[in-house]
């Protein structure tokens, strides 16, 4: 009985964890296998969106983009960054001890 408990313990560590549930969002799985989910939000001229990775939210903030839209947080700090166009966005990570240096953490990421 224990080492069906484990078993099971070990499939659910290994299996990619799927973001919360969002009734007014939409779900990506990107080209890496990753989940997430993004609620996108609208009040007067600001717009924001929250994100959904590995079970933890953020939101973001819109940022000014050359096309498509960007979202991130307006700070010095490291942060994420969600940036769509078209049909497909790319989830980077903001460096603020590297100059705001980004990384692509999750790239060619699909509705759902």
């Amino acid at each position: 009985m224990i080492r069906k408990f484990a078993v099971l313990a070990l499939l659910a560590a290994c299996t990619p964890e799927s973001p919360a549930p969002s009734a007014d969002g939409t779900q990506y799985l990107c080209a890496d296998g990753a989940k997430l989910a993004a609620a996108y939000s609208t009040e007067g001229e600001d717009s924001s969106v929250k994100l959904t990775i590995k079970g933890e939210t953020f939101t973001l903030l819109s940022e000014p983009a050359a096309s498509g839209a960007r979202y991130g947080w307006p700070s010095d700090g490291s942060n994420y960054v969600w940036w769509t166009k078209g049909d497909s966005g790319t989830l980077y990570w903001k460096d603020g001890t590297k100059g705001g240096a980004e990384t692509v953490l999750h790239a060619d990421c699909k509705p759902q």
